[in-house]
């Protein structure tokens, strides 16, 4: 950048990828605080597993100073709505386009087709292009088994998908369309 009696600068953008995610994790676990208010559904994000090794004290606190990921996580969040078992994960792209597979891990794919198979409910929810989608578990695995590509069109997601609405009092109100792909209202995207 140019500035009067040519003193130049330059701007350097620094991009911090580790928390992209946390701001969609924040929202949702916003919209669950709501749900348990509300007595709607219970719904809790899962810790991730890990084992300590090394333990320290600060301030009169144990605090963990080593440890390793214990195994592998699941899918970011469980509970139960209406007495069905549901389990989901919040994934985002920068990507316009479409949704890379990468961003899903082959344990985490497994998984959603055992919670399916047992009679749970198992979807992603997906922010793209600014908007957040919900996608079912089924339509998800249909696109894994019945494609080659390694990314999900964002024309599939737009088709097969549920876009959700932020509101400021509920958050992202997903429970609603939990209702018609869990079968408890006979509605019609």
């Amino acid at each position: 950048m140019n500035y009067p009696n040519k003193i130049k600068k330059e701007y350097h953008k620094t991009v911090n990828y580790a928390n992209r995610g946390m701001d969609l994790e924040s929202i949702i676990n916003d919209t669950n605080e709501y749900y348990l208010n509300n007595d709607i559904a219970l719904i809790y994000k899962k810790p991730t597993p890990i084992g300590v090794v090394k333990v320290g004290y600060e301030n009169n606190l144990q605090v963990i100073t080593k440890a390793y990921f214990a195994s592998p996580s699941t899918l970011d969040y469980n509970g139960l709505y209406k007495g069905k078992y549901i389990e989901f994960d919040a994934k985002n792209t920068e990507s316009k386009t479409s949704f890379p597979l990468s961003n899903i891990h082959p344990h985490q794919i497994k998984h959603i087709i055992n919670v399916i198979k047992h009679g749970g409910i198992a979807f992603l929810i997906i922010r793209m292009n600014g908007l957040f989608y919900l996608l079912n578990g089924p339509d998800l695995i249909s696109f894994i088994t019945n494609e080659t590509r390694k990314s999900i069109p964002y024309s599939y997601i737009k088709e097969y998908g549920y876009e959700l609405e932020y509101n400021y009092n509920k958050g992202l109100d997903y429970i609603k369309y939990i209702d018609v792909i869990g079968g408890f209202k006979n509605e019609e995207k």
